[in-house]
């Protein structure tokens, strides 16, 4: 691919930066980008699915996908989107500010939004902030590690900022301003725990607080009750499954922690509106 720019890497560190528009779909719906946490500047006029969201861009925008997120770019124009992807050695290990690392606010929101449309100010600044990625990458001396690393925080901080004013109502910016470490940390704990804990109650153990508590801080900000979020990254992940692995819709059930396959089944279709024989076949089709 021509326009695939240099690659950063280092004592297992790595980033990279590709340009792509609609001649060149295929090469980023492939596995190639699977791995890496990625960020992707699209202009208006793309479609896109994310984690099985479809997407329209009316504006410019950034998304911010982790490893291992279901990505397909449906359809493009002829200018051209950009993605930066990297490994978490390159950038995760050495960020201490929770809620701009890999697995903060844009890629870990209890709201399951990974989209910033961009005004055109914030455009400008971004547009800037990519080609200045670009320019490392291509020059490459001592420092170029670390300039590259301060343009991509940049880029985190700046769409983080937008993303709350995007997303969050003053009431409920005010409210998860105060308690988003709470959110964040239960955010956290149903990535590492969803397999073997099903339940509000398993959760609210970790946390420390009675169940009723816990499902009370969601009702707060009228958010989904916290039992349907456990529900909807279990169900999550069997799409993923049923999508990437050839893994048996039993021996699925029996990997996100379900003894009864039948269980399993109901719980999924009910979620999804379709069974998961019908969803393997329909998104492979």
């Amino acid at each position: 691919m021509s326009n695939l720019t240099p690659i950063f890497e280092s004592h297992h560190k790595k980033l990279g930066l590709v340009s792509f528009n609609s001649e060149t779909l295929d090469f980023v719906n492939g596995e190639t980008f699977r791995p890496y946490i990625k960020v992707l500047f699209v202009p208006a006029g793309y479609s896109l699915t994310v984690d099985f969201n479809v997407y329209e861009t009316e504006n410019p925008a950034l998304f911010f996908i982790n490893t291992n997120q279901y990505l397909d770019i449906q359809s493009a124009t002829d200018e051209d989107a950009f993605l930066i992807y990297y490994n978490r050695d390159f950038y995760c290990i050495q960020i201490h500010d929770e809620e701009v690392a890999c697995d903060g606010l844009l890629f870990n929101n209890i709201f399951e939004i990974p989209k910033v449309d961009l005004l055109e100010d914030q455009l400008k600044t971004v547009s800037q902030l990519f080609n200045q990625i670009n320019d490392e990458l291509n020059f490459q001396d001592r420092s170029s590690e670390e300039m590259i690393r301060t343009y991509l925080k940049q880029i985190i901080i700046r769409a983080t900022r937008q993303w709350k004013k995007q997303n969050l109502q003053s009431e409920q910016f005010n409210l998860i301003n105060v308690e988003q470490d709470f959110f964040r940390n239960f955010s956290r704990l149903v990535n590492i725990h969803y397999k073997e804990k099903h339940s509000v109650a398993d959760y609210a153990d970790l946390l420390n607080l009675a169940p009723k508590t816990l499902s009370n801080k969601f009702h707060k900000l009228n958010l989904e009750n916290p039992n349907e979020m456990i529900k909807n990254r279990i169900i999550l992940e069997a799409k993923r499954l049923l999508l990437y692995s050839e893994l048996s819709i039993k021996e699925i059930a029996y990997q996100l922690g379900y003894e009864d396959p039948a269980y399993f089944n109901r719980m999924f279709a009910q979620k999804s509106g379709k069974t998961p024989a019908v969803f393997r076949k329909e998104i492979k089709d």
